[in-house]
């Protein structure tokens, strides 16, 4: 997409496809905060949205589809963030800012949501059928690669150990928080683990 397609206002249709799309996710958050990821059904998201089926079907292939927009939501990066840095600890420090930017994103959402979408149930956190959403473990592993290719950090793992380790690290950070209703140093915590395991590995 060029600049100037990007600067075009959203037509009346794109408005109210993201309106609906909105409402459809917001429904499903009630439904989560309030009842939990069982009783997060189609049939109810569209009630509680007043929407169709046929709408929701229009917007979303299945309720993990519908799950993993919420990551769409999250606050922009700084794409010169994720340029290429001129050292290693330029490299940590980036990755780590990420993740520091999903911490903030599960606050604004509340411990309930997370603790009802951290489930072994939600497909849309399993990375073998993820939908093609802008996940932060995505845009850490394009980092990482870009990084590794220039030749500006070489980890002693695999590239792809390394994301399946971060993205375990950040789900137990998520579920301490989660477990502890909020009660837990969760931006100190993700801060620190992932600093720890960063500087073993590069």
């Amino acid at each position: 997409m060029n600049k100037n397609q990007e600067s075009q206002p959203l037509s009346r249709q794109q408005l109210k496809s993201q309106e609906t799309k909105a409402k459809i996710f917001n429904a499903a958050k009630h439904i989560l905060q309030k009842k939990g990821y069982e009783e997060l059904s189609i049939k109810n998201i569209c009630e509680k949205a007043g929407v169709s089926n046929g709408s929701f079907y229009h917007h979303f292939r299945t309720k993990d589809d519908l799950l993993s927009y919420y990551i769409e939501e999250q606050p922009n990066i700084n794409p010169d963030l994720l340029e290429l840095p001129s050292n290693i600890q330029e490299a940590k420090t980036a990755i780590i800012y990420v993740y520091l930017n999903y911490v903030h994103y599960c606050q604004e959402l509340g411990v309930k949501f997370m603790a009802n979408y951290y489930t072994p149930k939600n497909q849309s956190l399993n990375p073998l059928i993820r939908t093609e959403r802008p996940y932060p473990i995505v845009t850490v592993h394009n980092y990482l690669e870009k990084c590794m290719n220039a030749g500006i950090i070489s980890p002693k793992l695999a590239l792809e150990d390394i994301t399946t380790d971060i993205r375990m690290i950040v789900i137990g950070n998520v579920f301490e928080w989660c477990l502890k209703n909020g009660d837990a140093d969760f931006e100190g915590n993700m801060k620190r683990s992932l600093e720890t395991y960063l500087n073993g590995v590069f």
